[in-house]
């Protein structure tokens, strides 16, 4: 374990100076439990903070990181706690750095089709105050409603509609961040091209808060589309569901929004946590795809076209949505699958796994067939459409915490081998943290994982910003 310096009383009075008495909380620990964690289940990714501050500033985060940086505290910047990888779980203690006071949307630039942020900023409230403008910001992750732009732009979050608009890191152009010794510098800026030397931007965007604390973000806007629809297909198979997923795009010409994935258990447990009457005891799998454009008319042809492609690959049944309420009923299926499981077991890992799109077929055979050696239920659903399936390794109720300890490492090796032989990762969306930092080597290189230890290490000489998370590194 790393030796760091402790928060002393002392240090706490000095946090009290830059940020205030009431938002500096110390000495509390049912209030720093808050702290501890992510919504990651269970209890095995949870430390405790030794303080937590609240600042309003990226003045204030600058003279906090040049204390700790002097006493040699790590800190651990902390967005709105959503995240699914432990990246916001203080590892080594210390300070966390909560950015939930820095909640302002500064400026709309509708000129330029840019808006300016900061990263406490719930990413569904940039959209709310959008909507009246026609302009919509399209980085859309699945938990929008709770989790903060400042985390999205930390993760490089993905979601739903990344199959036509893409992940995060598309629509930022521009970051104000304090670096890791407490100097405050603007990357990039309202400028659709850049190359005025490396691009800072976007090394920062998915560095999950170890390379410096976000402040301000400059985001690109696009028009609002007109109109919506969604999909719901229904197919007997999983197999016969993932199958034509590659296909719709090459064999159609239309790039959906939106091409999500569910198979047979992750629907039956989510229709049963939501008391869902949908015909779900009858399809092993359903596709959840959606189309928007700039009129009624073709919106309507591109989704007659998918869902007849559909139809003729196997699906038996293709429901329309194409208004806010029936559209909401069918996306609540899908959102909800993850609070299914959590309710269903805390003894569980999710996994963010990621592929070239056309080997999705053949993955989730592979994931189907090492549940079935190891005794283990693995529902898939996820982000079809861009190669992005989310794994929910479940622990049979029989067993005992000792033997699910011992046999986990075992599964997510023989997972995450398989995903590195087909050209995957181990994330898409959701991070390393501290959850999968460990299993990096079975996908990339140490030549890589060099590469990002000398690039931390470059920028955070005393490795005190968020340690713990992506790569070690020793001091």
């Amino acid at each position: 374990m790393a030796e760091y310096g402790k928060v002393t009383p002392a240090i706490v009075e000095e946090l009290k100076r830059i940020c205030g008495a009431e938002y500096v909380i110390y000495n509390d620990p049912e209030t720093l439990e808050t702290y501890s964690k992510d919504e990651l289940p269970g209890h095995s990714y949870v430390a405790m903070p030794e303080a937590a501050v609240r600042p309003v500033s990226a003045v204030q985060i600058a003279e906090i990181i040049k204390l700790a940086n002097r006493e040699r505290i790590p800190v651990t910047p902390r967005g709105a706690g959503s995240g699914l990888s432990g990246g916001a779980v203080p590892v080594y203690g210390g300070i966390v750095l909560a950015t939930d006071r820095m909640n302002r949307i500064l400026e709309l630039d509708k000129p330029n089709m840019m808006i300016v942020v900061e990263p406490g900023v719930v990413a569904n409230d940039i959209n709310e105050f959008l909507h009246e403008h026609k302009l919509f910001y399209a980085g859309y992750p699945m938990s929008m409603e709770t989790c903060f732009i400042g985390g999205n732009v930390a993760e490089n979050a993905g979601g739903g509609k990344a199959v036509k608009y893409g992940v995060t890191s598309r629509y930022v152009l521009g970051l104000e961040v304090v670096t890791p010794t407490g100097t405050i510098v603007e990357y990039g800026g309202k400028l659709v091209k850049d190359v005025t030397g490396y691009n800072m931007v976007q090394l920062m965007v998915g560095s999950e808060g170890t390379l410096g604390v976000v402040t301000k973000i400059i985001l690109k806007l696009l028009p609002l589309p007109a109109f919506q629809a969604d999909l719901l297909c229904l197919f007997d198979s999983a197999e016969q569901a993932i199958g034509v997923v590659p296909e719709i795009i090459t064999n159609t010409g239309i790039t959906p929004t939106s091409v999500e994935f569910m198979d047979s258990a992750s629907i039956r447990t989510s229709c049963r946590y939501l008391n869902e009457s949908l015909p779900y005891d009858k399809c092993g799998a359903m596709l959840l795809i959606t189309v928007d454009g700039p009129d009624r008319g073709t919106v309507e042809r591109d989704y007659e076209t998918v869902g007849l492609y559909c139809q003729e690959h196997g699906a038996s049944e293709v429901y329309v949505a194409d208004n806010p309420l029936t559209s909401e009923r069918i996306w609540k299926i899908r959102r909800n699958i993850p609070d299914a499981y959590n309710i269903y077991s805390n003894r569980q890992s999710g996994e963010d796994l990621v592929v070239p799109p056309a080997s999705i077929p053949k993955v989730l055979k592979k994931l189907y067939a090492i549940a079935e050696s190891y005794h283990v239920i693995i529902p898939c659903f996820g982000h079809a459409g861009d190669g992005n399936i989310h794994a929910r390794i479940i622990c049979p109720p029989e067993w005992s915490d000792v033997k699910w300890r011992e046999t986990l490492p075992e599964i997510l090796k023989d997972v995450y081998t398989d995903i590195a032989r087909e050209g995957g990762r181990i994330s898409g969306e959701h991070g390393i943290g501290c959850k999968r930092k460990d299993y990096m080597k079975y996908v990339v290189s140490e030549e890589y994982l060099q590469v990002l230890r000398a690039i931390k290490q470059a920028l955070d000489p005393n490795n005190i910003l968020n340690p713990g998370k992506i790569i070690d590194i020793s001091r």
